[in-house]
């Protein structure tokens, strides 16, 4: 039986009041979504059991649960509630249903209670999840802070789940860059979680919004945050992990990321910190190193947005050519020798050697003592051209 389409108040309801039956990600539930549609399964959910039982799969003590839930739903008054929150639910179907979320399969969300001001289709298009470690170290918090300013300065939507750690420091960072970030919670949309964040998802309301499955008043459980994840997974063109221990939710994440086909990227820590050893994991597998903003938008952006070449420090011998620098090469990095004695240590010939030491010694390389030469004392204490330095 095919659903009826998202714009039906009545489907709207109905899957409205389905936020409070199923827990997010209920492969099964989600499975009699799409044979009956949210009507008919609100129906048999709600009238007679033998409907109901007729679902397969349904037990005894399912339905039992199920009609529990069902029968304190009252869907009216959620939409109500979160319409006062300034709130809305978008649901599949809906012009601002990002589409990406289909890839979930029967586990995609029934519905998405979001409060916020943009589209949220729009802004998934275009979104990076950054997540790590609640107890993240300083460095943790400074690079997630730092990539989530550098992607929000070049368009990208950060993308996070508004808790203590990396996440804080995700949104912060895409904030204070003056840019976007939405916030995915395991809880209602009207629900300040953590409670020390109140004032962080508030300011992303209003400069960005925040969304999850659940319908207003509800609140978070474990299992609620690691289901939680698979919707940051989805709604994003790519994962980056910052800091993780091996047995952390930032990573249900990034192998959610890798299931759905999406990029996963993992920033490097040190070796000897637990908070790096899931990433490090991570990148021993299927993940991509990255180290800032350039090289993220690189990998998940469009033909052309290109990191820059990463070089080392040039030193100014190595705008040198070749003759020149085994010239320079030649000198001993103390004391003065002949010029035939360069010449012979180089390999060059006696007269091309004087022209190349004098051609030194106007660039600063190389200092006369009569009929010898030394490096230049300045350049020596740098180390620049000591003998086979660098």
């Amino acid at each position: 039986m095919t659903a009826p389409p998202a714009d039906d108040g009545r489907e709207r309801l109905a899957r409205a009041a389905l936020t409070r039956v199923f827990e997010p990600g209920d492969e099964r539930g989600g499975r009699w979504l799409r044979e009956t549609g949210a009507v008919e399964l609100i129906r048999r959910l709600t009238g007679a059991e033998e409907a109901a039982r007729a679902l397969e799969g349904m037990t005894a003590a399912r339905l039992a649960g199920y009609r529990l839930r069902a029968s304190s739903a009252d869907p009216a008054r959620d939409l109500a509630d979160a319409a006062a929150a300034g709130g809305r639910f978008v649901c599949p179907g809906d012009q601002e249903w990002p589409s990406q979320l289909d890839d979930l399969g029967d586990a995609r969300p029934i519905g998405l209670w979001v409060r916020g001001r943009s589209d949220l289709r729009l802004w998934a298009l275009r979104s990076v999840a950054l997540v790590g470690a609640r107890a993240c170290t300083p460095y943790g918090a400074h690079m997630a802070a730092t990539l989530a300013g550098g992607l929000a300065e070049r368009g990208w939507v950060v993308v996070s789940g508004a808790a203590f750690g990396v996440d804080g420091a995700a949104h912060r960072g895409a904030l204070a860059a003056g840019g976007a970030t939405m916030a995915v919670l395991a809880c209602g949309v009207d629900v300040a979680y953590p409670r020390g964040h109140a004032e962080l998802i508030g300011r992303i309301v209003e400069q960005g919004m925040v969304m999850g499955e659940l319908p207003p008043s509800e609140h978070p459980t474990r299992s609620r945050f690691v289901l939680r994840n698979r919707v940051i997974a989805a709604l994003t063109r790519g994962t980056v992990v910052v800091e993780a221990e091996y047995r952390s939710g930032s990573l249900v994440t990034a192998r959610n990321a890798l299931r759905l086909g999406r990029f996963t990227m993992g920033v490097p820590g040190p070796a000897t910190s637990g908070l790096s050893a899931g990433v490090h994991e991570l990148l021993r597998g299927e993940g991509v190193l990255v180290t800032d903003a350039a090289e993220i938008a690189e990998l998940v952006g469009e033909i052309g947005d290109l990191a820059p070449a990463r070089t080392g420090r040039v030193l100014p011998r190595d705008l040198l050519d070749a003759v020149s620098a085994r010239v320079l090469e030649a000198l001993p990095g103390k004391g003065a020798v002949d010029g035939r004695d360069v010449a012979r240590s180089a390999g060059v010939s006696a007269d091309e050697t004087l022209g190349r030491l004098y051609e030194l010694h106007s660039l600063g390389f190389v200092e006369r003592e009569g009929d010898t030469w030394r490096l230049t004392g300045v350049r020596t204490r740098s180390g620049d051209a000591r003998r086979g330095g660098t």
